[in-house]
């Protein structure tokens, strides 16, 4: 018997939204409602592309603590989530504090796999960021069957985050040449004293 594992879902995975079928089918594996939770982290939650999609965006710290639904779920299910969010091609998956609601009123920190978006369009940190998603009229989810979501929204660029750590890295190797550098012209600058001397 596969072991269980935890998942918190935002977006269209949750009860009443489009994509909450996926959870229900017997085909797909195993999966149990828990209760609702919250992020114990802040994140963006943005609905971004032509396909009204609910992105949660690795940038911890900005927008607010999201709300969702937690399930336990068999490895079956969990391995057709990573196909339906794309992973690891569009989303990260990995483990995160959530804030579950208990079905008798009290609460407690677990930890969920939840799905994140690390690589997007600088655009969609200008969108509106959302506590909670639900599907509209005004926005409404289209299931998209393309390969880039990003196409009408430019090139899909780093985590801003992740870029910080690629110039500091970038930094030190370019101090680690310029001392390099100096060493070299010191040692020839010696060198070229000591032959002078003789």
């Amino acid at each position: 018997m596969s072991s269980l594992r935890r998942v918190f879902v935002y977006g269209t995975l949750k009860q009443g939204e489009p994509n909450h079928h996926w959870l229900t089918d017997v085909a797909n594996g195993r999966a149990s409602f828990v209760g609702r939770g919250t992020t114990v982290a802040r994140y963006p939650l943005v609905i971004g592309s032509r396909y009204n999609i609910p992105f949660l965006l690795d940038v911890p710290g900005r927008g607010h603590q999201v709300r969702g639904e937690i399930y336990d779920i068999d490895d079956r299910m969990l391995a057709r989530l990573d196909v339906l969010e794309d992973y690891p091609r569009l989303y990260e998956r990995r483990p995160e504090a959530i804030q579950s609601e208990g079905k008798t009123g009290g609460t407690e920190v677990v930890s969920c796999w939840i799905y994140l978006l690390q690589r997007f369009p600088p655009a969609l940190l200008e969108k509106p960021m959302l506590e909670e998603y639900r599907n509209s009229t005004a926005l409404p989810y289209t299931e998209s069957h393309d390969d880039n979501v990003f196409d009408d929204h430019g090139t899909t660029e780093e985590n801003p985050r992740k870029k910080k750590k690629k110039k500091k890295k970038k930094k030190k190797k370019k101090k680690k040449k310029n001392k390099n550098k100096n060493r070299k012209k010191k040692k020839t600058s010696k060198t070229i004293k000591s032959a002078v001397k003789q």
